[in-house]
């Protein structure tokens, strides 16, 4: 899940609630749905597939490779028609940890919890060097030690150095009341940018001086404690970005260590290894499509599609952002197929790649295939798709749906919901969640968009660390998330009309580079 590129077009709340027409709720099939999804479950399986087996997917790693390979191969195996990677455009480099190690030598031998960033430089084997402690990430105090930096490993300190009780739990589920009172989500104002941006190019051009100072290495602390690790990177994949330096992303506690340490006086030797590989044999992106068909002469142009991101960061095996998402959609998917249903409209699955790195597959698929938001020129695709749904909240079960400022699709969805009240999925809100792939859809208007989910540990454990792992999913939630999932695809799809549509959206223009030169 991406946070920062939230701001790519906010849809704004609209007056109260409409009421819709009666829907048809086919309740023989919301039965067999209900009963494949939540008894016959591939769930399990399917997720060891694409977290244990492929490892991390990095856009355009092998890791991300191997699973779209895999996606394509299980998607044909269900008889999904036109299953594929298909290209979206130039991405960048790809790039793994080949070995990565840190540990303190001297005062003491003492191990350190660390990961590389992605697309940073290689050591080229094991180096040890003495630390230099980056006591203030300020342009004029980094200029007045750089002769000091060459051949050091350098340290930076964190702002937070200190770690007060924690009496929050990790995990949590929406009360009532909680969701009653859901608002906006994940979303980012143009103001808000505004006041962030100069922060981040700042720290961005104080990374590039530390990059030219001659250090071996650079050490960063993770945003979080007791040894997670966050592990991310917001450049590094453009040609312009390398080469680079070797830049880790080490536990906070045992980053203070070293810190109190050397500038307590002590002398501090630390040995890194942190050998990584670039790949530049194919700098296009992909996104993996299949489709189970539509049936019905005058409806089967038309097309429901959903999905979620395929691409993680390194140091877990991204299964909650967004495995989760993923197996829920191919779990959806399965369960259509296997039932045997005949949809009317065409059903179509979509895992996004570069999410992580500002929405790039989605984007460009919308590029391609229905329009661009710079001109809001639509192409004649544009109109036959009927929604869009999408899971990136990590591997809470639904609770309801963010109906970005759509009246009419929301009174929709609340007759939708109720065969699944009984699972806790209940809420319908106007209002709108950002930062993931939905949103690529909605900048050209068409509905797109992301249930609500309990937060479990997402936000305090999984996303973006070292902990994204298989063992921080919950099985029984995304069975949960998979039938929902399967009923409102199946209900798009056999229902008489489209989605309804907002008001087409003002030409707005994004791109990532004039963020980031």
């Amino acid at each position: 899940m991406n946070k920062l590129f939230g701001l790519l077009l906010m849809a704004g709340l609209s007056a109260p609630a409409v009421t819709a027409a009666q829907e048809t709720v086919d309740t023989a099939m919301v039965r067999r749905i209900r009963q494949e999804g939540l008894t016959n479950s591939q769930i399990p399986a399917i997720a060891h597939h694409l977290t244990d087996e492929m490892g991390p997917r990095l856009t355009n790693s092998p890791g991300f490779h191997r699973a779209a390979a895999w996606v394509v191969q299980t998607l044909k195996s269900w008889g999904l028609s036109g299953a594929q990677a298909e290209p979206w455009g130039e991405f960048g480099y790809g790039w793994s940890a080949e070995k990565t190690t840190l540990a303190m030598r001297t005062p003491y031998y003492s191990p350190l919890i660390a990961y590389a960033t992605p697309w940073s430089g290689s050591t080229n084997g094991a180096v040890s060097a003495p630390v230099f402690v980056v006591a203030k990430m300020d342009s004029a105090w980094i200029t007045g030690h750089l002769s000091e930096m060459k051949g050091k490993i350098l340290v930076i300190t964190p702002q937070d150095s200190v770690l007060s009780p924690d009496f929050k739990p990790d995990a949590t589920r929406y009360s009532d009341s909680a969701l009653a009172a859901i608002g906006d989500t994940y979303m980012f104002t143009k103001e808000m940018f505004k006041f962030y941006l100069p922060f981040l190019l700042k720290n961005m051009a104080l990374d590039k001086m530390l990059a030219h100072s001659g250090a071996l290495a650079i050490l960063h602390a993770s945003a979080r404690r007791d040894g997670t690790v966050v592990v991310q990177s917001m450049t590094g994949w453009r040609k312009k970005d390398q080469p680079a330096i070797p830049d880790l992303q080490v536990a906070k506690e045992d980053l203070q260590r070293l810190s109190r340490l050397a500038l307590g006086g002590t002398n501090v030797t630390v040995e890194v290894q942190s050998d990584t590989k670039l790949y530049d044999q194919d700098l296009t992106g992909h996104n993996v499509v299949g489709e189970i068909p539509g049936t019905d002469p005058a409806l089967k142009s038309e097309v429901v599609m959903l999905g979620g991101h395929l691409d993680s960061w390194s140091s877990g095996t991204g299964a909650t952002d967004n495995g989760a998402g993923c197996i829920v959609a191919l779990e959806a998917i399965r369960i259509l197929k296997d039932l045997g249903i005949k949809p009317k409209r065409t059903i179509r699955i979509a895992l996004w790649d570069g999410e992580e790195q500002g929405l790039f597959g989605s984007f460009h698929y919308v590029k391609n295939h229905f329009g661009d938001p710079i001109d809001m020129k639509l192409k004649p695709e544009a109109a036959r798709i009927s929604a869009y749904y999408n899971l990136d909240n990590g591997t809470g079960r639904i609770r309801g749906i963010f109906a970005q400022g759509n009246e009419q699709a929301a009174a929709i969805f609340k007759q939708w919901f109720v065969p699944f009240h009984d699972l806790g999925a209940t809420t319908v809100t106007l209002h709108n969640t950002g930062s993931t792939d939905h949103l690529s859809f909605d900048a050209v208007g068409i509905p797109g968009f992301q249930f609500i989910q309990d937060e479990l540990d997402y936000e305090t454990r999984t996303h973006h660390s070292n902990e994204d792992n298989y063992d921080h999913l919950r099985m029984d939630d995304l069975r949960q998330a998979a039938t929902i999932l399967a009923g409102f695809v199946y209900f798009t799809a056999m229902r008489p009309q489209m989605i309804p549509r907002k008001p087409l959206p003002k030409p707005e223009k994004f791109v990532f580079d004039d963020i980031f030169p």
